[in-house]
């Protein structure tokens, strides 16, 4: 597969549909960490536009794909890929809405959220996995990585997260936050890699799934390790760090982090 690997230095772009004084826009102007704008071929021509953090370390790290939820490559997105980076990993959050926008633009180009969310959900499912091929590509034949991939996501990015680890075997791991499974059992079978849940309790549409799902890969002989956090709705991970958060989403967000951090720190080599 082949990669365009035109490089942008980070310059603060703002977020197309939020305020750069909320906290993902503060972290985001005040990190030391070395920031990359990257366009990533992807097949039928397609360029997809990514966000790249580099951690300050002094090997090559495991690397986390990050997949956007469904309003897009957000500020609160990218701040997540920084965040992966302050702690020692090389993350990437491609904007999948790249050339979908007005006048082929991504995420930014788009006036409100709600127009960019519409945008999300007329996306080819088959673009959608070659786009994160891509970009899996990408990251493992960086030299800043050791060639271990896991890959995360949000909502909407969380089910495409589920779905990803199901199509590429060569996943490391998977951080569903709140997404769907794919219903396919067939496709269920194809998982190699561990698959961890985030859920919150008060977001019934999406953990009411979770038994369902748990009970059909423990059938399948596939590792899959939810958590459900108790009075958190979904997006807790973006909300629970809202100046006006619940206490729930609030604590839930924070338990999940340090939850995720863990699992990700067995990536590591020795």
């Amino acid at each position: 597969m082949s990669i365009l690997c035109t490089l942008f230095v980070f310059i603060g772009v703002p977020d197309a549909h939020g305020a750069d004084t909320d906290p993902a826009a503060r972290r985001l102007e005040d990190s030391p960490r070395h920031h990359e704008w990257v366009e990533i071929k992807s097949p039928g021509d397609r360029v997809v536009r990514a966000f790249v953090v580099f951690p300050e370390v002094s090997k090559p790290a495991p690397a986390v794909l990050v997949i956007h939820e469904n309003r897009g490559l957000t500020d609160w997105v990218r701040s997540v890929a920084d965040r992966l980076a302050e702690e020692g990993y090389v993350a990437m959050a491609p904007d999948l809405l790249s050339g979908a926008g007005p006048d082929r633009g991504a995420t930014a180009s788009f006036s409100t959220s709600d127009a960019a969310r519409e945008a999300i959900y007329k996306l080819p499912d088959s673009q959608v996995l070659s786009d994160l091929d891509a970009c899996f590509a990408y990251l493992r034949e960086l030299k800043a990585t050791d060639r271990r991939v896991a890959v995360a996501g949000f909502c909407w990015g969380g089910s495409q997260s589920f779905r990803y680890v199901a199509h590429n075997g060569d996943i490391a791991a998977a951080f569903v936050f709140y997404g769907s499974a794919p219903a396919d059992e067939d496709a269920l079978g194809k998982i190699k890699a561990p698959v961890y849940g985030f859920y919150g309790a008060d977001d019934f549409r999406i953990t009411s799934q979770v038994a369902g799902v748990k009970a059909s890969l423990d059938k399948l002989g596939k590792r899959f390790e939810p958590e459900t956090y108790a009075g958190a709705g979904h997006a807790f991970m973006r909300s629970g760090e809202a100046e006006d958060a619940s206490g729930a989403n609030r604590a839930a967000r924070d338990a999940a982090w340090q939850r995720w951090l863990t699992l990700l720190n067995g990536l590591r080599r020795p």
